[in-house]
């Protein structure tokens, strides 16, 4: 197939161009500065998805659309500015890039898209699926909208399907590259209460199954991006810090958290319970279910 990719020089786009290019697709891409990522070869096209429609070009011929383009959610402190951004860079860039498919003359037949576990807000104990209702809060209220934008699409008969992604644990990059630090040193410690689900998978794990939504017409609608094993950020704290031979520091305060990051801290204080009960009814076979056989595969390949 042809695909087309944005978002492609962020981590998960990345790794996905070069599984997909392993697999014997072509790929293009869609980016800002107009740079290709991941394997050579591939071609890319310059777009500023808040302003303007994707080129006509980049469409042209493509089969399907994976789109991963947004600004970082922890970027910084949200001013504003820095939240405008986030909400324009996903509803509006999606309107655009939908609008732009369906001006092709034979339009691509699939579109996956990227949204987020955001979108059910902060639900303390209560067990999330695909079909739980949304929350409440900038987040949910910015994937909601991003939802909607998706289903332009599928109102013109094209397969769309939305990952909604938990938090992504990668070898480079990502949020472990961030909380990493403390910890080596032996600070690392669990964040407020602690008592809070977080919603973690294995980068190769959201890139499996954007690739299995691509490749399986049964699959419509939203999907989950997390692994099936469910923890509490105290959970994962002292399963990260086992994993690096390290003890558990003091825990991070609520207030010191709010203090530090504003409303951003929103995004590590939520808890979401959610399950990946779509992927798996499909069958979808994860490769990391379980946090310590992720961390393990994760820091083997960071002492490469």
């Amino acid at each position: 197939m042809k695909i087309l990719i944005t978002g492609a020089t962020g981590v998960i786009g990345g790794a996905i161009c070069v599984r997909l290019v392993e697999a014997g697709h072509e790929v293009v891409t869609l980016s800002r500065q107009a740079r290709p990522a991941g394997p050579s070869g591939i071609r890319s096209f310059r777009w500023n998805p808040e302003l303007e429609l994707p080129p006509a070009e980049a469409l042209d011929g493509v089969d399907a659309v994976i789109h991963l383009a947004g600004e970082p959610v922890a970027g910084g402190r949200w001013t504003p500015e820095l939240k405008r951004r986030i909400r324009d860079s996903r509803v509006h860039g999606t309107r655009n890039l939908v609008e732009g498919i369906r001006r092709q003359s034979v339009p691509p037949r699939v579109l996956i898209g990227a949204s987020a576990v955001g979108y059910y807000g902060d639900r303390g104990e209560e067990q999330l699926d695909e079909t739980s209702s949304p929350g409440r809060g900038f987040l949910s209220e910015v994937c909601q909208d991003w939802e909607h934008e998706y289903q332009k699409a599928a109102d013109v008969g094209i397969r769309v399907a939305m990952v909604r992604i938990g938090v992504v644990l990668s070898p480079t990059g990502g949020a472990l590259e961030k909380m990493l630090p403390p910890f080596r040193f032996g600070l690392g410690g669990r964040l407020g209460s602690g008592r809070q689900w977080f919603p973690w998978i294995h980068l190769d794990d959201i890139v499996g199954l954007f690739e299995f939504a691509l490749l399986n017409e049964s699959v419509n609608g939203p999907l989950n991006g997390v692994a099936p094993e469910v923890l509490t950020n105290d959970q994962f704290t002292h399963r990260l810090a086992r994993a690096l031979h390290r003890p558990v520091f003091l825990p991070v305060p609520e207030f010191v958290l709010r203090l530090l990051t504003g409303e951003m801290a929103a995004v590590v204080l939520a808890s979401q319970r959610v399950s990946p009960r779509v992927p798996i009814d499909a069958g979808y076979l994860f490769r990391f279910p379980s946090i310590e056989n992720a961390l393990r595969d994760i820091f083997r390949r960071m002492s490469r």
